[in-house]
């Protein structure tokens, strides 16, 4: 039986106004960030979600809350947190590795993961999600690099590397057997200025 999976990234944050490395770490949704999940909301309102999930970071669980209301309950997993930059946590995105091969276990010298790690991690848990018998529709909201790493182990990702990964951009896949097939990407559901 096919499923419905989808999986997004968090609205904007301080961190990400201000160009800072944000894995672990975390900051709070500035008003934008909050305008986009609420926009994302209204895509969602005819969409029946039969599950709800987001990161344990708040500006996941955050988003979560404005798209699917307060009133509503979700499950928090650590599964699905960003990556961790071990102690360029905070510093400026400018001293990230630039070369995708060399980004790949850059972090794990300074007590962070490799990329390899991060998509294990994204793999398991979200298809742990999806193997649960009334799990049909799901929603999952994360971050940008965990999506990511999630991607590319199902395709290549070139193509939607060069579209951007915007702030609650959501990755529509269908999940059947194991698999999951990214069916579309949606970047303009929170396209507020």
């Amino acid at each position: 039986m096919k499923k419905t999976f989808y999986l997004m990234r968090h609205g904007q944050t301080l961190f990400n106004l201000r160009r800072k490395i944000q894995g672990a770490c975390d900051s709070p949704l500035t008003e934008l960030g909050i305008k986009q999940a609420q926009a994302v909301g209204k895509y969602f309102k005819d969409i029946e979600l039969d599950y709800a999930y987001s990161s344990t970071s708040e500006r996941s669980s955050d988003t979560l809350e404005y798209i699917i209301g307060q009133e509503k309950s979700y499950t928090r997993l650590k599964g699905l947190k960003e990556m961790n930059f071990g102690t360029f946590e905070g510093e400026s995105e400018d001293l990230n590795p630039k070369d995708r091969v060399v980004f790949g276990t850059f972090f794990l010298s300074y007590g962070g993961e490799s990329r390899a790690q991060v998509q294990d991690r994204m793999v398991r848990t979200c298809t742990e999600i999806m193997e649960k018998d009334d799990h049909n529709t799901v929603l999952a909201v994360s971050h940008a690099g965990a999506c990511f790493h999630f991607l590319s182990h199902w395709q290549d990702p070139s193509e939607e590397i060069k579209k951007g990964f915007p702030n609650c951009c959501i990755f529509k896949y269908e999940y059947e057997d194991g698999n999951f097939t990214l069916i579309e990407t949606i970047r303009d559901a929170a396209d507020i200025k």
